[in-house]
């Protein structure tokens, strides 16, 4: 690793450090056309459903932000640490919901071809919808004693 930010990274955090859902469709200038999209939920093959699933998520939303607290990058590839902030009519009582995670991503020709997400799906949507969160709040609980 080096301590350059390549250029495509420095895109990509400007983008996401910007994102929200007036502008969701910034991400067409940082994802290259054959780009694979992991998270937790789902897999997106390509820039066009791509745009399309976070047009979706975006869709729901209030408010979203993203803060990049670290990141460790070469030339072609990246891991990004992340904080997410947002807000959802359906979800905690229509109060923000904060949610650490990491990314790891791979570059083409100047833009993100593959990105995958890393986060807790619990901690993002299950615990906070009514009835399910407090079973999964109990587990988490259990689990850790």
């Amino acid at each position: 690793m080096n301590n350059v930010t390549p250029d495509w990274l420095s895109r990509f955090i400007d983008v996401y450090q910007q994102l929200g859902v007036d502008n969701v469709d910034n991400i067409a200038d940082i994802y290259h056309s054959n780009v694979i999209f992991e998270d937790p939920l789902h897999r997106v093959e390509g820039l066009a459903s791509l745009l399309v699933y976070f047009q979706g998520l975006y869709t729901n939303l209030s408010s979203c932000s993203f803060v990049i607290n670290n990141y460790f990058a070469n030339d072609e590839q990246a891991s990004i640490y992340w904080h997410m902030t947002f807000t959802h009519s359906k979800l905690n009582g229509a109060m923000p919901v904060s949610v650490e995670g990491h990314s790891h991503l791979k570059e083409v020709d100047g833009k993100v071809i593959y990105h995958r997400d890393y986060l807790d799906v619990g901690a993002m949507l299950y615990e906070h919808i009514p009835v399910l969160g407090h079973a999964v709040k109990f587990i988490k609980k259990r689990a850790s004693q």
